[in-house]
């Protein structure tokens, strides 16, 4: 079974029996919702603790849980640039933010970026009389460029102009 395959199956399961990603995200436990739905939708993996929660709660097979605690690859079979509407925005707010995001990040930490491994991530709802309002809250640990074969006073990592 490959894991696209697998993804198919938990969805259908989750339909079949109308889970909320709550609910599931419960069961399984001990992750942020964003990381437990990323797995099931394939993108990212599981702890064994974790994948056996899943493996009970979906009833799979032995193959099946031990596939949600491999690395996924991730990014798989995603269009780019994306075409869902929701998810295309978050593109959008990338290509049109992610050059000041870029520079300040830059100005104050230095040459380097911010981590999409060592991050993480919060969603919450902000009730609003105008309309209700997502907020996400990012943080990701910064890591600088190494400066290899450098020498003088220039720093080995994340090199920054006075």
């Amino acid at each position: 079974m490959k894991r696209s395959d697998l993804t198919e199956k938990l969805l259908d399961i989750k339909r079949e029996k109308a889970w909320s990603w709550k609910y599931i995200c419960e069961k399984i436990g001990g992750s942020s919702e964003v990381l437990i739905v990323g797995a099931v939708l394939g993108q990212m993996k599981l702890t064994k603790p974790q994948a056996a929660n899943a493996g009970e709660l979906f009833g799979l097979s032995k193959p099946e849980t031990a596939m949600l605690n491999e690395t996924p690859m991730r990014g798989e079979g995603l269009a780019m640039p994306p075409t869902d509407p929701l998810i295309y925005r978050f593109y959008e707010l990338v290509m049109v933010n992610g050059p000041a995001w870029k520079a300040l990040i830059e100005e104050e930490f230095g040459d380097g970026i911010m981590s999409a491994i060592d991050f993480d991530m919060v969603m919450e709802r902000l009730p609003n009389p105008k309309g209700d309002r997502v907020k996400i809250t990012m943080s990701g640990k910064f890591l600088p460029y190494k400066y290899y074969g450098n020498s003088g006073n220039v720093p080995e990592y994340g090199f920054k102009e006075g």
